[in-house]
């Protein structure tokens, strides 16, 4: 989540003001990953038929929604908005700022969970905090693939909401189930399951991840009386915002796959997953410290390496001191320790990679934003060589 302001604009976000109730869809998108990706494709498709409001980039913190209620105006027909949390109350109060009338909780995960004291069932009360603050006669929209999701449409989780629940999935059955997904260079093809119907859908992007942040676009859209073409357009058209898997390739069948903006054991398997399906060459992940962990600090760690090592992932380098973790977990469960480089500077695990450029190569660069693991991906681009296709 972005910071904006520090101590002093949290101060002042968390002051007592007149809740904006409008009598227009306001959308709140709320969840351990997939937030920003899931607001664009709502927006992408609404903003087809209608004129609406979105918050920009990532800017999820409560400084921003107070600036959001003062630039909602008449003709915006909609309004997208992202809710973003460091703490328990964060959720409640941007719903005491502008209250939303249309929910959506991507997943509960491990993301920020150390401000919890290590334990995710804090990170879903918080989360939950949208259900019991938005419009008590409002839909909320829940992933049935998510462990949580019963939990949430129970007491002590809804708290007074009296509306209604939907839901999306693949691997569980929804309201708006995704399958016969098929990927490729170009992106995701997958057919939807809504209303006794099935529709087909294409999103120009990788991970199965993303296929879930398409249901819910889908779902609330669908909702909302958008029809199929327009969200179908809405979709197809969609693009990613940078840092979030956006892929460069390069001559000699070399890529690189740029997931830094953030990073958290649930978004770093996914990452892994997408290295895997479009590699077909020496596969190499680069994976640095998770922030913000807490007291899971190293049973998140370890769960990420534990589960590379379950994966077709040929090289593995890590830095910072608590990727130490995930190299140690992956040695551990059976990956080969002489494939697995642990680095404590950055200089360092350029100097490795550097050993390890060459032709029929991706890399996978993943980690917390404020370790700027960017500067990898710039330094792998220019070992590699010009860009010779534009990101994907």
């Amino acid at each position: 989540m972005r910071r904006t302001g520090g101590k002093k604009a949290l101060k002042h976000a968390l002051k007592p003001a007149k809740t904006l109730i409008l009598d227009k869809p306001v959308i709140a998108v709320t969840g351990s990953a997939g937030k920003t990706t899931t607001k664009e494709m709502i927006s992408a498709i609404l903003s087809r038929h209608w004129s609406i409001y979105k918050s920009m980039y990532n800017r999820n913190f409560l400084g921003n929604t107070r600036a959001h209620a003062r630039r909602i105006k008449d003709e915006h027909k909609a309004a997208v908005l992202e809710f973003g949390m460091l703490n328990s109350g964060h959720i409640k109060r941007h719903c005491q700022i502008i209250k939303p009338s249309i929910g959506v909780i991507t997943n509960i995960g491990t993301a920020h969970i150390g401000n919890f004291g290590g334990q995710i069932a804090g990170v879903a009360k918080a989360k939950s905090e949208l259900i019991r603050h938005m419009k008590t006669t409002g839909k909320v929209f829940l992933s049935a693939d998510c462990p949580y999701t019963d939990k949430l449409m129970q007491q002590p989780y809804t708290g007074s909401f009296a509306g209604s629940f939907i839901t999306i999935g693949i691997h569980n059955e929804a309201e708006y189930q995704a399958s016969d997904i098929s990927m490729d260079e170009r992106g995701i093809t997958f057919t939807c399951s809504m209303n006794d119907t099935k529709e087909s859908f294409f999103i120009p992007t990788l991970g199965e991840h993303n296929i879930y942040n398409a249901l819910f676009a889908i779902a609330v859209s669908h909702t909302l009386g958008f029809p199929i073409s327009a969200i179908r357009e809405g979709l197809r058209t969609f693009q990613q915002q940078r840092k979030r898997l956006t892929r460069y390739r390069f001559s000699g069948n070399v890529q690189v796959l740029d997931d830094t903006f953030s990073s958290n054991p649930h978004a770093a398997k996914a990452a892994i997953d997408v290295l895997c399906q479009v590699a077909n060459g020496t596969k190499v992940a680069v994976l640095a410290s998770m922030l913000e962990m807490g007291a899971y600090e190293v049973q998140g760690h370890e769960d990420v390496g534990r589960y590379l090592s379950q994966k077709d992932v040929d090289y593995l380098y890590t830095l910072g001191n608590s990727a130490r973790h995930i190299a140690r977990e992956a040695i551990r469960s059976g990956f080969p320790a002489e494939r697995v480089v642990h680095c404590r500077t950055k200089a360092r695990l350029h100097r490795m990679l550097a050993k390890r450029m060459g032709p029929d190569t991706s890399f996978l660069v993943k980690g917390s934003h404020r370790l700027k693991m960017g500067e990898t991906v710039v330094f792998l681009c220019k070992q590699t060589g010009k860009i010779w296709s534009h990101k994907k």
